[in-house]
């Protein structure tokens, strides 16, 4: 199999860009990378991280970070001060964690389901199970054995369980570098074997200086609506420009200002672009919209008291419900497109 195509079977893998083992430069975090590294040099490192945060707002990218840093260092009382570049690494060990080859390191993600030709679902039990003769072998080199559970909401319950075995009674000298989207939703049991550290979305100024690093240029007067609508997301961001986000986010915008009354015509013309070509990714952000819209409605309309809200409540289980029907059972994307907005304008009018 080629090489690109190897790349192409993970599940943070876009099209031209970098994968975040790949990943050399990292915009934003300097506050969490400093902590990260004071602990390792400083001898204080827990055994496991928990890293949280938005999707796609550099989690991955600082967890191979550091891992290339403590790798590449295998003495913490030797590890070199940030200052000398932020978690520095050789460009032996770059190289080797950036085509997954080193042999201390082991990157735990869904995988790749040979019959159905995608990536799975779920991060399995036994993908977890492969920290066993991970750890359970010699180090292929000194310092310490790391494993990246990327992400560990993707987990079934299985894995979980088998995660949590592996964190209670962690072998010796074994980095554990666990990604979290939602922690709330993981296993208070694993939460409390794992030190958290939170890293904040990228400001206006990072992800415009994030997207530029790869290659993608943004038109000056797009980029507010780009950072609000990617919400410090790196990845959602690049997932706009490619899917004309901005202009999926610009016709919401007209066809909402405009609410309780719809335009007919211009919502017909909306639900057709998100429907087309590139459909699946535009409801996708469609929905992200309307839960957004109706998120800020309702905290704007709290100040008038709760019972103001119940609309907005309504439509959203109604939101929820057709995006679930539709992506569920497969339903007409451009009919649940016109639904969703029609739930929108109701709540307004009530």
């Amino acid at each position: 199999m080629a090489i690109e195509d190897d790349r192409a079977t993970e599940a943070d893998w876009l099209e031209g860009l970098p994968l975040p083992r790949e990943q050399t430069e990292l915009i934003g975090h300097a506050v969490a990378a400093a902590e990260l590294h004071e602990g390792y040099a400083g001898g204080r490192l827990h055994h496991a991280i928990l890293l949280t945060g938005p999707k796609g707002i550099g989690k991955a990218t600082l967890a191979f970070r550091f891992a290339r840093f403590v790798l590449s260092h295998a003495d913490p009382t030797k590890a070199p001060p940030p200052a000398a570049g932020l978690l520095p690494a050789s460009d032996r060990v770059a190289a080797m964690v950036a085509t997954g080859a080193h042999p201390n390191l082991l990157h735990l993600r869904r995988p790749w389901d040979d019959k159905a030709k995608k990536v799975k679902t779920q991060l399995t039990v036994d993908e977890i199970r492969k920290t066993v003769t991970f750890f359970g072998n010699a180090a292929g080199v000194d310092g310490y054995r790391i494993a990246i559970v990327d992400a560990a909401d993707d987990m079934n319950v299985s894995a979980a369980n088998a995660l949590l075995k592996m964190l209670e009674e962690p072998p010796k000298r074994s980095l554990f570098l666990v990604l979290s989207h939602a922690p709330g939703r993981l296993l208070p049991t694993i939460r409390s074997r794992c030190r958290r550290l939170s890293l904040d979305p990228l400001g206006p100024d990072d992800l415009d200086a994030a997207l530029t690093s790869l290659g993608l240029t943004v038109a000056e007067g797009d980029k507010p609506a780009l950072a609000a609508l990617s919400e410090g997301s790196v990845r959602r961001a690049i997932e706009c420009i490619e899917n004309d986000g901005l202009e999926v986010y610009r016709q919401f915008r007209a066809l909402a200002d405009g609410f309780p009354r719809l335009d007919r015509p211009r919502l017909y013309r909306f639900a057709d672009a998100v429907a087309g070509r590139k459909g699946a990714d535009s409801f996708d952000l469609c929905a992200d919209l309307a839960r957004g819209w109706l998120s800020e409605h309702m905290r704007l309309t709290l100040r008038g008291g709760v019972d103001r809200v119940n609309g907005y409540a309504v439509a959203w289980e109604t939101v929820n419900r057709i995006v679930a029907e539709t992506d569920g059972i497969n339903l007409d994307r451009r009919q649940a497109v016109i639904s969703l907005m029609q739930s929108l304008a109701g709540c307004v009018a009530k």
